[in-house]
């Protein structure tokens, strides 16, 4: 052996060993450490679902009712001003499926989620709901000072009819209360139905 390979020989045995940075990935602290973590994302995100799954659906039924509500009075308000006498019976067949529906949301809501009407507690969804009213109220009364209620008011009806059917049909997905949905689902048959007369 001459003298520069025992020099190298020398230097790889001095030289120490590069520890891998995967070992400690590999180590069982490691692993049970991301397995705890993994376990502790996996407990809030589930345990979020089942207690906001209830307020959810109370919420978007609240919702519901207060649109409702407020496209029945508009109808209130509207229908003895339209000239057509197929668009204002169209109009009267919705004031009574959209009524029917209002009356057994109230009663469920009360049922099952100890709803007040009127109470503070639903106050925003309240004001959002009268605030796309008064827009829509708007609209109607320009349509009627300018001669073009028929045309405005079946439009408008249209989109809040298509609008409760989406609404409806979110809640609906949302829920397991065979009851309920029975309500909603016969209440969006019906909307399903009418829907064309304003459509068109």
């Amino acid at each position: 052996m001459d003298g520069q390979d025992y020099l190298n020989q020398i230097s790889a045995q001095a030289r120490p060993e590069k520890k891998s940075k995967l070992n400690f990935m590999n180590s069982p602290i490691f692993k049970v450490s991301i397995g705890g973590i993994i376990a502790l994302i996996l407990i809030v995100i589930i345990g979020s679902i089942l207690t906001s799954s209830s307020g959810g659906i109370k919420s978007r039924s609240i919702s519901l009712k207060y649109h409702i509500d407020n496209t029945l009075n508009i109808i209130s308000t509207y229908q003895p001003d339209i000239k057509s006498s197929n668009l204002r019976s169209s109009s009267a067949s919705l004031y009574s499926v959209l009524s029917n529906t209002s009356r057994e949301l109230t009663d469920y809501l009360i049922g099952n989620f100890n709803y007040a009407d009127g109470s503070e507690t639903y106050q925003t969804d309240f004001e959002n709901a009268s605030m796309n009213s008064a827009i829509l109220e708007s609209d109607l009364f320009n349509a009627k000072i300018n001669g073009i209620l028929d045309k405005v008011y079946a439009s408008k009806m249209a989109y809040e009819i298509s609008s409760i059917m989406s609404e409806e049909n979110t809640i609906y997905d949302s829920t397991d209360d065979a009851y309920f949905q029975s309500i909603l689902s016969a209440s969006y048959q019906s909307l399903e139905t009418l829907y064309p007369n304003f459509n068109n």
